[in-house]
């Protein structure tokens, strides 16, 4: 049974991970809330940027870093800390999980999954901050597979809107999510679900592979015109 580190697994995307996984492969969460009991799931409470990260006993066969931000305003309203924050919890933070855990990764073939955002592909008003800092996490995870090859797999996942409390702001009621399904040329957003699919894939021995990639699941926004 395979061991899955997933770093913010508590809630939206992370705790759909966690959930898929839980049956089948033995799951530690870092998050500062635990998520519900699991006889496979072993909970760490812990701020990934304020907290020192533990020693585990545990190989680790697979890494997900969840942690996200969407923190949007003009450009003129953006303050450099602003800025600052988005690439703290998107890039820092994925950086300081990657150099605590890296050795048992390498020891274990292991899969690393990060996320990026369509925003870093579709010119979106308001998203200076979190396409800054997502395109960061995309060159950091071609980087890692490059230095890593044959020994850590890295990908990247670029969700559009999925329906979780990150998005909650942009989905607040019935019009809202009307009008967002129409933006998209599926005519849908997404479900924490379908982007825990890609990841459980991705962290897969099917998937032993790929590397170096960004999977847009982006229900044809960025590559269709209808």
């Amino acid at each position: 049974m395979k061991t899955i580190l997933v770093v913010g697994g508590s809630k939206g995307i992370g705790n759909a991970i966690v959930t898929s996984l839980q049956e089948t492969h033995k799951v530690i969460n870092f998050s500062r809330t635990e998520v519900a009991s699991h006889a496979n799931v072993t909970h760490y409470s812990i701020d990934i940027l304020e907290d020192e990260l533990p020693e585990l006993s545990e190989d680790i066969n697979g890494l997900v870093f969840c942690p996200g931000s969407i923190n949007l305003k003009p450009i003129g309203r953006l303050k450099l800390d602003d800025f600052r924050s988005d690439f703290e919890i998107n890039v820092i933070g994925a950086v300081k999980v990657i150099q605590k855990y890296i050795n048992s990764l390498k020891n274990n073939n292991g899969s690393v999954v990060l996320f990026s955002t369509v925003a870093t592909k579709l010119g979106m008003p308001f998203h200076a901050s979190v396409a800054a800092s997502k395109s960061a996490v995309e060159g950091l995870t071609k980087s890692l597979a490059g230095e890593f090859a044959t020994k850590v797999r890295f990908n990247c996942i670029a969700p559009t809107v999925t329906d979780t409390s990150l998005a909650e702001k942009l989905l607040r009621n019935d019009k809202q999510r009307e009008n967002m399904e129409m933006r998209h040329p599926l005519k849908k957003f997404l479900k924490a679900e379908e982007v825990a699919s890609l990841a459980n894939y991705l962290l897969s021995d099917h998937a032993s592979a790929i590397s170096g990639q960004v999977f847009p699941i982006d229900a044809g926004i960025v590559s269709l015109k209808l």
